[in-house]
């Protein structure tokens, strides 16, 4: 009898090659079905409803000049207070005293646990009912913000007290045996190391702004005021034609995918000098 090689699978065939056959399939498959796909399309009318250059080019410039705008104005606002909120919350989720601790962690529960469009609805209707005659200050620009920061605070919180956390002990023992206070410690010693180490997840952190930026078209914003997927179903409803939107979706993927690189090289860089 002749012995089968070493790895052989029933049939002669060894573990490689069949792992190479199963991988052809597979990409025959996707390969069928996007032909398909491409064959069986009506361009045509996709073209007509979701890439008319002629509502495509009225667009411009208030797409740019209105809609990104403002959805980067109310991303860096949200990113602004998120942050820095997200810093106290985090300092009181490390604290000895037992009723910062309790505060933090309730924040951080609720704030994470609730969907997003709750906390606009809430800012929006919930603030001016429970504190009549109040206005948040900025307008639009301070209510997006405000609800937006509110949420990325509870996010931020975690990362900024993980980052601390990774940072040796030794470091902040080694502050306070040459005289520093704790609070001077941790501002001159922990804090910028642990924010060297957030700084990718925080960069995705402000991606996810910009595109939870889009719910404020449930505050009623002003023409003046729309953000891009506001302005693109406006827009959209005007012309009786799509086109608008996947417009808007592109000058999102103008802001985001920067980010996302910018994110994904801060984490190599990292990876690289953790070695």
């Amino acid at each position: 009898m002749t012995a089968e090689p070493v790895g052989a699978a029933p049939g002669g065939l060894s573990r490689r090659r069949r792992r190479q056959l199963s991988l052809g399939g597979q990409y025959g498959l996707f390969g069928a079905a996007v032909l398909a796909i491409a064959l069986l399309a009506d361009w045509s009318t996709l073209r007509l409803n979701f890439a008319n250059w002629d509502v495509a080019r009225d667009l411009f410039p208030e797409i740019i000049t209105t809609g990104l705008r403002n959805t980067a104005v109310y991303t860096a606002v949200g990113f602004g207070l998120g942050l820095a909120l997200g810093l106290v919350v985090a300092l009181m989720r490390l604290s000895s005293a037992l009723p910062y601790r309790w505060f933090a962690t309730v924040y951080i529960e609720v704030f994470r646990g609730l969907p997003l469009l709750l906390i606009f609805i809430f800012v929006g209707v919930g603030v001016p009912l429970a504190f009549p005659g109040t206005n948040i200050p900025g307008g639009a620009v301070g209510q997006a913000g405000l609800a937006l920061g509110l949420v990325a605070a509870a996010y931020m919180a975690e990362t900024i007290r993980a980052g601390i956390q990774a940072v040796p002990k030794g470091q902040l023992e080694a502050a306070r045996s040459l005289g520093m206070s704790h609070a001077k410690a941790m501002r001159s010693i922990i804090l910028p190391q642990a924010f060297r180490i957030i700084i990718p997840p925080l960069t995705n952190e402000l991606v996810l702004l910009c595109k939870d930026s889009s719910l404020m078209l449930f505050l009623g914003a002003t023409l003046e005021q729309r953000e891009l997927t506001k302005f693109g179903r406006d827009l959209a409803g005007q012309v009786g034609n799509t086109t608008p939107i996947v417009v808007a979706g592109i000058c999102y993927l103008l802001i985001t995918i920067p980010l996302s690189l910018l994110a994904r090289r801060l984490e190599a860089r990292q990876r690289r000098g953790q070695r």
